[in-house]
């Protein structure tokens, strides 16, 4: 399993890109960065997108992606896929006609640019050649994380998230982790009221966990902060631990 991240981000700033992992260069977790990243091809092998919450820094290239495909004039679907409140809002307060076009009916509700398909948290979905289930999560916002495998290889993704619990019990010993650490032990309060995670809730988190991945790749770190955070993070002393850097590639 190839994973290749797009953006890494906790914020959009220079040099740093709202969250998307292209995994097997076709399916994507999360949508915060595409086109400016991926060429057209890249862009077109895109079928399927797994979204882990509404946030605008999660969902923000999407209306992009769709746009590139139809000035290209390609008759071609992405599937977007999400928990049903997830895809309520986007429907709502996205592809709406008012703040982007309803591209889940254009060019005609037959053959549309995007089609929104409902997960059911807890539920296995098998999509393309992998499973795929969605784990619910603590956030401000409905949200769930992931947990996709194939070929023996399980790679998992939190999305954005405080402490929680449910999560936690699919990932003993898998392959890989991406976990958001946003914010710096010092800004702990604020990662609470907004339910994120910093360094130190992140290692209280991960007790929870039987048996560690073998790799956790840290991803959401506001840009601000990143040099305070990568430095929290050396302090753990955890050698599974990484933080995520735009444009990495990982062979699972």
């Amino acid at each position: 399993m190839k994973l290749r991240v797009l953006g890494s981000a906790g914020a959009e700033f220079p040099g740093f890109r709202p969250p998307a992992f292209l995994v097997d260069d076709h399916l994507l977790l999360d949508a915060g960065t595409i086109g400016a990243v991926l060429t057209a091809e890249e862009q077109w092998g895109i079928r399927h997108i797994f979204i882990t919450h509404a946030h605008l820094d999660h969902i923000r290239a999407i209306p992009a992606l769709a746009d590139n495909i139809i000035v290209q004039n390609l008759r071609q679907t992405v599937f977007v896929h999400a928990i049903p409140d997830v895809i309520a809002a986007m429907r709502e307060h996205l592809f709406n006609g008012v703040i982007w076009p309803d591209f889940t009916s254009l060019p005609d509700r037959d053959t549309p640019v995007i089609s929104f398909q409902p997960l059911e948290a807890g539920v296995v979905s098998v999509v393309s050649k992998y499973d795929i289930r969605a784990v619910a999560v603590d956030h401000t916002v409905p949200a769930v994380g992931y947990s996709v495998s194939h070929g023996g290889k399980t790679l998992a993704y939190t999305g954005d998230t405080g402490p929680t619990e449910e999560f936690w019990r699919c990932v003993d010993g898998i392959d890989a982790l991406i976990v958001e650490v946003s914010f710096p032990d010092s800004m702990e309060a604020l990662a609470l009221t907004t339910k994120h995670l910093t360094s130190s809730l992140l290692r209280t988190e991960l007790k929870k966990i039987r048996n560690l991945p073998r790799r956790i790749l840290i991803t959401h770190p506001k840009p601000q902060y990143y040099d305070t955070i990568r430095r929290e993070l050396e302090n753990l002393a955890m050698e599974e631990i990484e933080l995520l850097h735009d444009g990495a590639v990982f062979e699972l």
